[in-house]
């Protein structure tokens, strides 16, 4: 069985525009070596942030971008909402996909959720240790 993964917003945003390990991820998703899942609300933000004028990316550009996330990615619709981050209630979202998909670790860069290290039985991993973890399997 696959690792069954999450990608927070910044990652897939970092893997799709900057590259490094947050690509090398993607792009394991895409060899299918890992089993990457997401939501209609992670797809709504890497959206909506890919349309910010400081990437330079079209509307179409970023509705390309999320067609390729939503064909790599099994969508999940969690119906359970999760409280865990009070400082970034966006965070909420990423836990929320992370429980539906039963997620062996959610890839963040965000303080915020990796400062918690472990959410349930979830790891929350930097790009990088999540990288290495997936290289040993």
């Amino acid at each position: 069985m696959s690792t069954r993964v999450v990608l927070d917003s910044n990652v897939i945003i970092s893997g799709f525009l900057f590259g490094g390990p947050p690509a090398r991820i993607l792009e394991r998703a895409l060899a299918g070596e890992i089993a990457c899942f997401t939501s209609l609300p992670i797809l709504d933000e890497v959206r909506d942030v890919l349309q910010r004028p400081k990437f330079g990316l079209s509307a179409e550009q970023a509705l390309t971008l999320i067609e390729a996330l939503h064909d790599l990615c099994v969508v999940v619709s969690p119906t359970r909402r999760i409280r865990a981050v009070d400082a970034d209630p966006d965070d909420h979202a990423i836990l929320e996909c992370a429980m539906t998909a039963d997620a062996d670790f959610v890839v963040s860069g965000d303080a915020h959720l990796l400062n918690l290290g472990q959410w349930k039985n979830i790891r929350i991993l930097s790009s990088s240790d999540a990288l290495k973890l997936i290289e040993q399997k």
